[in-house]
């Protein structure tokens, strides 16, 4: 591996008060990175790891996780009479593949042009895409920590970048793998929140933080209150826990894979979907995400 001590050094990063920091500076930072950015050695590099990862043994386990995950989601049927037949979901999925309906949403990668961490989440992303026949333009992107050269590097792959900070608040419309690495608990809790349904969540597979690794780490009466959606989710959420080696700890370390079983949701009350309320998250001093800026 070509990385230097010093670069991993840069890519060690406690969760959470780390990034919150590295955030706070995007600006400034951006503005100096993307004037000297070389694209195509960039993309080369990022090819490199992309290569260096599919060769990990861990890599299969990830693999064969995404590939269970993503024929569950496909084959759930329909909820309601405005859905598609799914007869003719069926005919769409052919043998074994998950291009036909399977997208992906990528939120908090980082600046993968300078931190190797970040850089390693990308190539695993790319990988995830590839083995679930994902197309890169059905990948949306978004980080506000991504410099004019870093957006250029991610269109230059070939995926979709987003210009707007959705805060997590999108919709699965359509069964959706959702690749949030090492982000806040509130852009899981806004993600949760806007598909707080019997409908949309099964639609639904995250590759992140663990949410019971989330709630083992903080008081349950403050998780309960800030973050209600992560916290009633534990309870009905499928998660599976994904291979890390010690190499890697600071960049894989506490990743699931979390789906959300029709069978599970059916067990709650129906007053659990009654019209869910947005979060605020006016008790977090350390809120870990970048929110939109507002006209003023």
């Amino acid at each position: 591996m070509s990385d230097t001590g010093e670069e991993w050094q840069v890519a060690r990063r406690r969760k959470g008060a780390a990034r919150k920091s590295k955030s706070l500076q995007v600006s400034s930072a951006s503005t100096c990175c993307q004037e000297q950015l070389d694209i195509g050695k960039t993309v080369k590099r990022i090819r490199d790891t992309v290569s260096e990862l599919r060769c990990e043994e861990f890599w299969q386990e990830w693999k064969e996780q995404l590939l269970v995950a993503g024929s569950a989601s496909l084959s759930k049927p329909p909820e309601n009479k405005d859905t598609e037949d799914p007869t003719d979901q069926l005919e769409k999925r052919g043998e074994g593949r998950l291009s036909q309906q399977l997208e992906c949403v990528c939120y908090g990668l980082g600046s993968f042009s300078s931190c190797v961490s970040a850089r390693y989440q990308l190539a695993m992303l790319l990988l995830l895409l590839d083995a679930g026949q994902i197309p890169l333009k059905d990948c949306s992107v978004y980080d506000p920590a991504f410099s004019t050269g870093e957006r250029d590097a991610l269109k230059e792959l070939g995926l979709t970048v987003l210009t707007e900070n959705e805060e997590g608040k999108r919709v699965a419309t359509k069964p959706t793998l959702f690749y949030l690495m090492h982000c806040g608990k509130a852009l899981y809790n806004n993600l949760l929140w806007k598909n707080w349904s019997i409908q949309c969540l099964p639609l639904m597979i995250i590759i992140g933080n663990s949410f019971n690794g989330m709630r083992d780490r903080m008081i349950e009466r403050e998780f309960e209150r800030d973050y209600g959606y992560i916290r009633q989710a534990v309870d009905v959420c499928e998660e599976r826990q994904l291979p890390c080696p010690s190499r890697l700890i600071d960049v894989f370390s506490d990743t699931a894979v979390i789906t959300f079983p029709t069978s599970s949701l059916n067990r709650l009350p129906q007053s659990t979907w009654a019209e869910p309320p947005e979060p605020h998250y006016q008790h977090c001093p350390d809120l870990e995400i970048i929110l939109r800026e507002t006209q003023s």
